[in-house]
């Protein structure tokens, strides 16, 4: 009997959410994309995976769009 080895590629599920690192500067706000979050299989949460950790502003899950224009400017 032999076995045959499969390898099976997946496509890289899109994320749920993007992560994004929002700083204000006077009436400003600046817009600058930091992760993404995927929904858990059992609906129970979310895994957020950060590219870059950042120390002060806040940070703002929104869906993802496609060709995102820079979001500086908007609150």
């Amino acid at each position: 009997m032999t076995r045959e080895n499969h390898i099976t590629t997946k496509a890289p599920k899109a994320p749920d959410y993007l992560a994004w690192h929002v700083t204000q500067k006077g009436d400003k706000s600046y817009w600058n994309k930091v992760g993404a979050a995927w929904e858990h299989k059992d609906g129970k949460g979310y895994t957020l995976q950060l590219e870059t950790c950042p120390i002060n502003g806040r940070i703002v899950l929104r869906l993802p769009f496609e060709d995102a224009p820079e979001l500086q400017g908007r609150a």
